[in-house]
């Protein structure tokens, strides 16, 4: 049952995301308020929203290669005082929707919710959905972002994981990237990080361990072995990520040394 209070905003960070957006606005459609958190779009990305009603404010590009710069922002401009992030490519189940209203009327209902999500990878959705839990549920006040990709917020309070037995209960990923544009965002994504891990030392035992561990998680902990060969890229390729960001953490430890 969905309270006739108002108490959740949907908040979707943008930048040109025309592709699915009209899709994901529907599936929105019902929460209290949905705000768009635009990062500068030259598609139709924000005609899209004007359409569905949306709240739209406008956060500086500036070169940002990913939405977490903005996500505080974005938050902190919501009306309600609990907030569901969701991406410009992620739908919500009308079960998710009921869960969620129902959660917060309970009295242990905690501070912030990690939900389900079940991605495509490869023209195919993956059976090891159920690992991918993100937390993008949380009281607005008090929560913070870090500005860095590949980040949760720091919520004020207890969190949970939504359990993966509530069926249909989560988020559905509409990408299906292509070996190409992973590679691309391997490379813009890993020169976030290694900004964000400045002054960290990098050992040889951090660039074989990191991509062995995530190959290891991702292929045999959470079932990508499941999805066959599916599986097996898409594990190599969150190896090839840890390897990528260590190396390039050590090439700058290695130009400074030589600079000094």
């Amino acid at each position: 049952m969905v309270s006739s209070f108002k108490m959740i905003s949907v908040v979707i960070n943008t930048r040109n995301a025309a592709e699915h957006l009209e899709e994901v606005l529907t599936s929105a459609h019902g929460f209290d308020e949905i705000l768009i958190c635009d990062m500068e779009s030259t598609d139709e990305t924000l005609d899209i929203a004007r359409r569905h009603g949306c709240r739209i404010v406008t956060f500086p590009a500036e070169g940002h290669v990913s939405a977490e710069p903005a996500r505080n922002f974005a938050i902190q401009s919501a009306k309600n005082p609990w907030v569901l992030v969701i991406d410009a490519d992620e739908l919500v189940t009308p079960e998710l929707k009921e869960y969620l209203y129902c959660r917060i009327q309970q009295p242990d209902c905690p501070a912030g919710l990690y939900i389900p999500r079940w991605n495509r990878f490869m023209g195919q959705y993956t059976r090891s959905l159920a690992h991918d839990h993100q937390l993008r549920f949380f009281r607005r006040e008090g929560t913070v972002w870090p500005p860095h990709v590949h980040t949760f917020p720091t919520v004020q309070g207890p969190t949970e994981r939504i359990p993966t037995s509530a069926r249909n209960v989560r988020l559905i990923h509409l990408a299906n990237e292509s070996i190409s544009e992973l590679l691309q965002k391997t490379d813009r994504y890993t020169e976030s990080e290694i900004r964000k891990h400045a002054g960290h030392h990098n050992s040889i035992w951090a660039l074989c361990f990191r991509p062995a561990w995530r190959f290891f998680r991702f292929y045999v902990l959470q079932l990508g072995f499941l999805d066959g060969r599916r599986g097996l890229i898409q594990a190599g390729m969150a190896a090839l990520y840890q390897f990528v960001k260590v190396a390039k953490a050590m090439e700058r430890d290695l130009k400074s040394t030589t600079d000094e």
